[in-house]
């Protein structure tokens, strides 16, 4: 197993995780002070808890992480584009249009059937949100965080996601400066899929390298 390890950043930390979703490890300063926020909106009426949780919703399973899908479909159909989309992640999204929030660099690794790639931000909750929208709440998790890199097989276990012995397992840390997306593997039995038909069967999580692709 190979760990990319590049710190260059100082960040809160965040909620707890278990099992890929629970989560009530103490919140940071800003997250308090949005709770409070957002109390305060609901008491006055002006914002609509459901709305707002349907609105979060979105952005962080459907809208942000389609940018995603979209790159990996098209690496999938376009061995030309494949090949820019690894070679330089940064200009080879921006050619749809995506762009970081800030510098930071985007670099993109394949699952094969020789490695699986998996990414975590050890210190804080760095992530590509150009291509992947909100990061999940597990994602900044302290237990996410230090597990991924010293038991990244036993994640993925129990993540649903079986790791063979002959398989090497890549962690990815990403940084301020540089941020990780994975190119999950393309499944089986999808050679008729149109481009946007095989971005519908691709995942936020497989992206992050916690699921596979399913058809």
């Amino acid at each position: 197993m190979s760990h990319e390890h590049e710190h260059h950043h100082h960040h809160d930390d965040d909620d707890d995780v278990q099992e890929h979703r629970e989560h009530g490890a103490p919140l940071t300063d800003v997250e308090l002070r949005v709770r409070a926020l957002e109390s305060l909106l609901v008491d006055k009426g002006l914002v609509d808890p459901a709305a707002l949780d349907a609105l979060i919703d979105t952005y962080e399973t459907k809208v942000g992480p389609r940018n995603g899908a979209r790159v990996v479909a098209r690496a999938w159909l376009d061995p030309a584009y494949k090949r820019r989309l690894l070679e330089d992640g940064t200009a080879a999204v921006a050619e749809f249009g995506f762009m970081g929030r800030q510098s930071e660099k985007l670099v993109v690794v394949e699952n094969t059937p020789q490695v699986h790639n998996v990414v975590v931000c050890t210190l804080c909750s760095c992530y590509p949100w150009a291509v992947l929208g909100l990061p999940p709440v597990w994602y900044k998790s302290a237990p996410y965080r230090a597990r991924a890199v010293i038991d990244p097989r036993g994640v993925l276990e129990e993540l649903g996601v079986s790791v063979p012995e002959s398989r090497e397992v890549r962690v990815w840390d990403s940084t301020a400066e540089i941020r990780y997306m994975v190119l999950p593997e393309r499944p089986k039995g999808t050679e008729k899929l149109s481009e946007e038909e095989l971005a519908a069967l691709v995942t936020r999580d497989a992206m992050i390298g916690v699921a596979e692709v399913r058809r």
